[in-house]
């Protein structure tokens, strides 16, 4: 990210076309729509997000989990989004086939384990990056996981992983990184001054309740933004 150039912000877990408009109005840059994610409180119908990329008047990121190529085009086709990012393990083989066979932008979700920095192998978080890099994703975005008795969480658990780790790898990475976990309007500025991503993404922290955007904190979110530049 330049000096001139405010972060990119985008608004996931959008529900409404309604919340689309707030995320808008507010000024963010993009709204996240799931779409058939079943560990998500979140997750839409695919008619349900005709219906908010066709009203929003950002752009949509369609959100998908596990889901094979033939799910994935048949799904950006119906949904017709601005990109589509992939939030499972999916291999940089898969992404190289949508390369070829959807139009849209290919945003691909790289995973930071929760806590400390001795939770994170970074010479394999090296490796994906440049792995989805040369199979032709758009952007990465870095997201927490976290475990939740046996199973991991990707991603929307609200729970930061280590900065400083998540920000030497931002600074090397070969695509622009959007960075996710744990953000909301009290650290979103100390998050864009420490990390210095392409964009931040956050979920929960401009909710009023699971699925609802709350219009001040979205405001205040983009306030904040604005101040980091």
């Amino acid at each position: 990210m330049s000096k001139n150039t405010r972060c990119s912000v985008k608004i996931c877990g959008i529900t409404s076309v309604h919340d689309a408009r707030l995320a808008a109005d507010a000024g963010a840059d993009y709204a996240g729509v799931l779409v058939d994610v079943a560990a998500s409180e979140r997750s839409l119908s695919t008619a349900k997000a005709v219906e908010i990329a066709k009203g929003s008047p950002i752009p949509t990121v369609l959100l998908l989990f596990n889901r094979t190529t033939a799910d994935i085009c048949d799904a950006v086709s119906r949904i017709n989004p601005f990109a589509v990012q992939l939030l499972a393990r999916e291999p940089p083989q898969q992404v190289e086939t949508l390369r070829r066979r959807v139009q849209c932008q290919l945003w691909k979700s790289v995973y930071l384990p929760a806590g400390s920095r001795e939770n994170v192998d970074v010479r394999a978080v090296r490796a994906e990056m440049a792995a989805y890099c040369d199979a032709g994703a758009d952007f990465l975005l870095f997201d927490t996981v976290e475990m939740r008795g046996e199973k991991p969480r990707y991603g929307g658990t609200g729970k930061t992983c280590d900065w400083h780790v998540a920000g030497e790898l931002i600074a090397e990475s070969p695509l622009p990184v959007f960075f996710a976990g744990g953000i909301r309007p009290e650290n979103v500025k100390a998050a864009i001054e420490t990390l210095r991503p392409h964009g931040i993404d956050l979920c929960s922290g401009v909710e009023a309740s699971k699925g609802i955007k709350d219009k001040r904190k979205l405001e205040r979110l983009m306030a904040e933004v604005q101040k980091a530049s």
